[in-house]
């Protein structure tokens, strides 16, 4: 287990053919709830997967919320750095796109702006869950999930062989 990390946290490295592939599944679970005006990616986890899901639903639109909450692996509290321009309203017909739903902070606030959206996760988090509308892999609390934008490939493979 790497020293930075608590003794209880769990790493999860996730590699870029798995993510592509979540990704695309997580396009698939969502295809029949369109038709979508866009994506609204909250930066900067959900910028790859709302390229994936924009391509995969043949969306044109793509926004950014821009929210900050992380200083490295310690959460603090979330900031509204930059609102998206092309909604308006209530977010109907808009499709909210993050990597992960971790605490539900970041969640709390896009739901807020847009609560009619549609909000879709890859991977989720058992205290954010409730905030998201589809996500394909949740994970437990305690774990610490590597994407592999934040990965070296040698820092992968110690991650992957502790």
């Amino acid at each position: 287990m790497s020293s930075h990390h608590a003794d209880t946290a769990k790493n999860f490295p996730v590699t870029w053919e798995e993510l592509h592939r979540h990704a695309k599944a997580l396009a698939w679970r969502i295809s029949d709830k369109g038709p979508w005006k866009g994506i609204v990616a909250i930066t900067r986890g959900g910028l790859v997967p709302a390229a994936i899901l924009a391509r995969e639903l043949n969306i044109r639109l793509i926004d950014t919320i821009c929210i900050s909450s992380y200083d490295h692996q310690n959460q603090r509290t979330a900031q509204n750095l930059k609102a998206p321009v092309a909604v308006e309203g209530d977010g109907e017909g808009w499709l909210i796109v993050d990597d992960l739903v971790d605490t539900g902070k970041t969640a709390a606030i896009v739901r807020n702006m847009m609560p009619k959206a549609h909000f879709a996760t890859i991977y989720a988090k058992p205290a954010g869950r409730p905030l998201v509308d589809t996500f394909i892999t949740e994970v437990s609390q305690d774990t610490w999930i590597h994407f592999p934008w934040d990965l070296n490939p040698i820092a992968y493979m110690q991650i992957r062989n502790d």
